[in-house]
Parts: structure tokens; sequence; C-alpha cells
């Protein structure tokens, strides 16, 4: 006889009234003798008759539980509150639309049911047979992403962007409160964070029938750059060190064009050579700062507000040194000035990964 498992899953909703019904009695067909369904379907603040439709599927079904929120903030707030709500051995998540097909729920299960598996992801380009042609730009686009996450992740996965991913419940509650992302950027977002755990991942082929924009489909090429922004700020941190090298190339090397134009700039206007160097290299820091903040490193790994800009200041003081020193010392046995500038500003690029990757920016390791 088989082992009995409760299996939870998350339905985000916004304007579904016309699936919900329908998607919610396809999930609660998976039931088994070995097999006992949560679902928790969370209301992100629907402005048609979802939560109606809820509350009466609600009534019939004691499978169900529900939450609402009183504003509507996007499907990754909606999963984060059905996470944290979810009881189940193992927990996933399932669209109120009807693209997938629940059933795959099941085969799904049997890598984490034998212990073999943390998380499963359902992919949509594993499966070799007859499926609704409809978006280039979308399926590309998606494809992409998958690809741009890999490199960042060191994850083999075919389909980051998957709606069908499954968790032990003890995995995604550990992750669910550091979730940040409020719409699709909840995808890369998780991905970095499985793959920072150390998670043993593998993927199942999955039926998916793909509804248009005109169906009701919501997601658009602003989200697409926003997962870009997700793949690159989740897990650039973690990321093999020659990606981390080739981020930090362009944060590094739209740093040092600053500190070149603004030290060009200050020759320009007759200003001091002292305070020209100094005033760049400022200037030049202060936008490496924010780029390694917005791209690169997650603010305030290590340190509180204080300490890590007291780090930072440290950082800025050593580097400003060594960038006058060589300036000043290139310049002084004839050396170009804007070569000079230019040696002072390559040498700071590698001082400056270092000391931002493991003083500014060091991660706090995990016990």
């Amino acid at each position: 006889m088989e082992q009995k498992i409760k299996l939870s899953l998350i339905i985000p909703c916004y304007n579904e009234e016309k699936t919900l019904r329908g998607i919610v009695e396809r999930v609660l067909e998976l039931r088994k003798d070995w097999l006992e369904l949560e679902l928790v379907i969370v209301d992100d603040c629907s402005k048609d008759a979802s939560w109606n439709v809820a509350q009466e599927l609600k009534k019939q079904y004691p499978e169900i539980k529900l939450a609402r929120h009183e504003v509507n903030q996007g499907k990754g707030a909606a999963l984060r509150t059905g996470f944290l709500e979810a009881t189940g051995d193992f927990v996933g998540v399932q669209d109120a639309d009807m693209e997938y097909n629940p059933e795959d729920f099941l085969v799904m299960l049997e890598p984490l049911m034998s212990g073999k598996a943390d998380v499963v992801y359902g992919s949509r380009y594993l499966r070799p047979e007859a499926r609704r042609v409809l978006y280039f730009w979308h399926t590309w686009m998606n494809k992409t992403l998958t690809t741009c996450s890999n490199m960042f992740t060191n994850l083999d996965i075919t389909d980051m962007e998957t709606c069908y991913k499954l968790f032990r419940r003890e995995i995604i509650q550990k992750i669910a409160p550091r979730l940040k992302e409020n719409r699709f950027g909840f995808e890369p977002e998780v991905t970095a964070y499985v793959a920072e755990e150390k998670c043993r991942v593998y993927e199942c082929a999955i039926h998916y029938n793909p509804r248009s924009y005109e169906e009701g489909k919501k997601i658009g090429w602003k989200d697409g750059m926003r997962a870009l922004y997700c793949i690159l700020h989740y897990g650039a941190c973690n990321a093999p060190v020659p990606m981390q090298l080739l981020l930090y190339l362009f944060i590094g090397g739209t740093a040092a064009l600053a500190n070149l134009i603004s030290f060009a700039v200050c020759l320009h206007c007759q200003m001091p050579m002292f305070y020209a160097v100094i005033g760049s290299y400022v200037l030049s820091a202060v936008v490496n700062y924010l780029l390694c903040i917005l791209i690169l490193f997650r603010h305030n790994a290590c340190w509180n507000t204080f300490g890590e800009l007291a780090a930072y200041t440290v950082t800025l003081v050593v580097m400003g040194f060594l960038d006058y020193f060589i300036t000043v010392g290139l310049i002084g046995i004839g050396t170009w000035v804007l070569a000079s500038k230019a040696i002072a500003s390559i040498l700071g690029f590698f001082g400056n990964y270092l000391l931002r990757k493991y003083f500014v920016f060091f991660l706090r390791r995990k016990s």
C-alpha cells in the first residue's frame, strides 16, 4: 500500500471568473487513495466575480483554503501568501487559467516521493508532440530568459519560466520569506534561490495549451525586461566567477568611462590636477557602487546600512589613493595624461572587484 501524501497547490487568481471553477474541478480530479489535496486560492483583488466564485468553491469543497489581497499586488505576491499558508508535504503552483494540465502533477511528484528531488520543474519544451502554435517572440523570450538564468545559476533547466513548479514544503517555506518580486519576476527569483540552496532539481515534460492575449494572457514584454533584471540581481552574487567578471566588466567599464569623461571635463575647465583626479574618481565610485547594488551584489548581504557604507568608504579611500598615485606617477615619468588615467582605471577595476566581492558585499555564510 502506497504511503498517503498531501499536495498543496497555490492558485493565484486575478480576474479569472471564467476559468477558476473549471481548473479547480480539474485539479480535484487528482484525488487518490494515496493523495490528499489542499488548494490555496489567493485572490489578488480581482475586479470581476473571481472572489465570489472562490467563495462558492470553498463552500462546496473542504480541500479549499482562501486568502485575499485588498490591493492588487501581482502573481509573485499572491504566491508568497499562498506558500506560507500551505501545509502539504509538497507545494506547487497552479495558475487559475486552463493552459496547463493538472494530471502532469502526478508525474512531477514521482522524483519528490522517491526522495531523488527537492524541486521539480514542469517543462513545456521537452515533449516533441502536437502543440498549439502561437507567439514566436513569447516563446523566444522564454527560452532566452531560461538560457540567461542558467548561465547565472549553473542549472541546466529547459523552462525556467514555467508555471508548474513543485517543492518540498520545507524548501519553499524557507525561501518564501526572502521573495520580493510581486509580478512575474517570481520565476527567475525563486530559481536563483533554489540554486543557492543547492536543491536537487528535476524536470518533467508537461502538456501546455497556451492562451492568446485576446483570451486573457497577462504577461508582456515589460515582464520580460524585469525578469532579465531579476536574473542579474538575484543570481549574479552566486554565479560562476566568469559571469560575475563579465557583469563587473560592464559595471567597471561604465564607471571607468565616467571617470575618464569627468577627468577630461575637469582638465578642460582648467581644474587643478589634484582636484580633477579626486573629483572624477569620486564620481566614478558612486556610479560603480550604485550599479553594484542594482545588479551584481545584494544590498546589505553582510553589514547593516552603516556598516556597508563604512566598508565602502574604506574601499573608496584605498582605491582613491591607488588611482591618484598611479595617475600622477605615470604622468611624472612622461606618460600621456589620459593614458595615465586609463591605466589607473584598468588597475582599479580589478582592485574594486576584489574589495567589493570579499569585503563590502561579502555574503553572510549559512551555518
